[in-house]
């Protein structure tokens, strides 16, 4: 048996929405903050999950376990993200 679709509370649909919104908000800013100086390959048990070499790998303790990530978070990796726009004159 199929059960009847429920009419949705706009008002509690609303409310819902809200508070989903303001806890991956913090989660963004959060992860906006960590981006201008962690690298992303860095995980949070500072192993790195890059799939190219790197200068800042590191041999793990045993052997199958994943690479580490000995980088300092002291770099901007703003630079590789951000360009510069193209005027585009072919319009």
């Amino acid at each position: 048996m199929t059960r009847p679709i429920q009419k949705i509370d706009k008002a509690e649909y609303q409310k819902r929405l809200k508070k989903i919104t303001e806890l991956f908000s913090g989660m963004v800013v959060h992860a906006d903050h960590l981006s201008t100086y962690r690298c992303p390959y860095k995980n949070r048990l500072d192993e790195c999950t890059a799939k190219f070499g790197c200068q800042n790998q590191r041999k793990p303790q045993k052997v199958g376990d994943p690479l580490l990530c000995a980088g300092d978070d002291k770099l901007d990796y703003r630079s590789a993200w951000e360009t510069e726009e193209e005027n585009n004159t072919s319009c």
